[in-house]
C-alpha cells in the first residue's frame, strides 16, 4: 500500500528527492587532513570537500591515480574547478566547459569548506555518477598553496567511498525531520517546513553567487529574484547543513 504522510498540510513528496538519495557520509582522507562527502539524487551529485584554506584541494574519480583521461575536481586560485588529468607528472587540464557549480566556499579557523554540484552525467569526459548504492574509488591530494602545483611528498593517497541510502523509503520519521521548501517552483513567498530547525538560510544563483542571506525564518520573500535555478543552503541549529534546489518563476 502506498504510504502518505502530511506535514503542515504539504505532501511528503513535495521534494522528489526524498526517496532517491544516496550518500557516502563525511569520510576522512588521511595524510591530507581533508574530508569529503558525496551525495547523489536522481539528477545531481553534490560534493562537500574540506581541507586547509591555504592549500589547493583535489579529488580524482579513478582507482589508477592521475592516469590520462581521469576526471577530477580541483579547488585552486584560478576560476577553474573541473579538470582532466594527463598522466603522472603532467599538469592536469581545465575542462573547456566547467560543469561544477560552487554553491558555497566558507573559510573558518583555517579550514575551507566547499560545496559543489553538477549533474550526474556532467559533460564530455566527466565521470558519470549513478543514483544507486555502491562504491567509488578516488585519489586525492592537496598542495602547499592555493596555486595549482606539485603536491609534494605525502600529500596524496587513495580511498574508496561507499554510497548508502540516505533515506529509506519507509523512514517516515526521518523524512518528517527534513527541512523542506514550498511552493517549488516559487513566484513570491517561499515557505519552509520544520522551520524551527533552521539557524540560517542562504540562496545561491547558478553561478555560485550568494543572493540571499537570512537568519531563522518560516517564510521568505523571493519576489526580487530573477527567473532561474537557485540552490538553498540551510544551516541547522545542530550545526549540520542541507541543500535544496529552487526554481524561481
Amino acid at each position: 500500500m502506498f504510504k502518505k504522510n502530511l506535514l503542515l498540510g504539504i505532501p511528503l513528496f513535495m521534494s522528489g528527492m526524498f526517496f532517491s538519495q544516496f550518500s557516502t557520509g563525511m569520510v576522512s582522507l588521511p595524510t591530507t587532513s581533508m574530508s569529503v562527502k558525496i551525495d547523489v539524487d536522481a539528477t545531481n551529485v553534490t560534493m562537500t570537500l574540506t581541507g586547509s584554506s591555504t592549500s589547493w584541494l583535489g579529488i580524482g574519480f579513478s582507482d589508477e591515480g592521475m592516469k590520462s583521461g581521469a576526471d577530477g575536481f580541483i579547488y585552486n586560485s584560478s576560476a577553474d574547478r573541473d579538470y582532466t588529468f594527463n598522466g603522472v607528472g603532467v599538469a592536469p587540464s581545465a575542462d573547456a566547459v566547467q560543469n561544477w557549480t560552487e554553491l558555497s566556499n566558507i573559510v573558518a579557523s583555517g579550514i575551507r569548506t566547499l560545496v559543489v554540484r553538477r549533474t550526474l552525467a556532467g559533460g564530455a569526459g566527466d565521470y558519470a555518477f549513478t543514483n544507486a548504492a555502491g562504491s567509488l574509488p578516488i585519489f586525492y591530494g592537496k598542495g602547499t598553496s592555493t596555486a595549482l602545483a606539485y603536491h609534494g611528498v605525502g600529500n596524496k593517497d587513495f580511498a574508496t567511498l561507499t554510497f548508502s541510502p540516505a533515506l529509506a523509503v519507509d523512514d517516515v520519521n526521518s523524512s518528517a525531520k527534513k527541512i523542506g521548501v514550498y511552493p517549488n517552483p516559487v513566484n513570491d513567498v517561499l515557505n519552509f517546513t520544520n522551520a524551527d530547525k533552521i539557524s540560517s538560510v542562504k540562496i545561491y544563483d547558478s553561478t555560485g553567487k550568494q543572493v540571499v542571506s537570512q537568519k531563522s525564518v518560516v517564510s521568505l520573500d523571493v519576489s526580487q529574484l530573477m527567473k532561474g535555478v537557485y540552490f538553498i543552503e540551510f544551516e541547522n541549529i545542530d550545526g549540520s547543513k542541507s541543500y535544496e534546489k529552487l526554481i524561481k518563476n
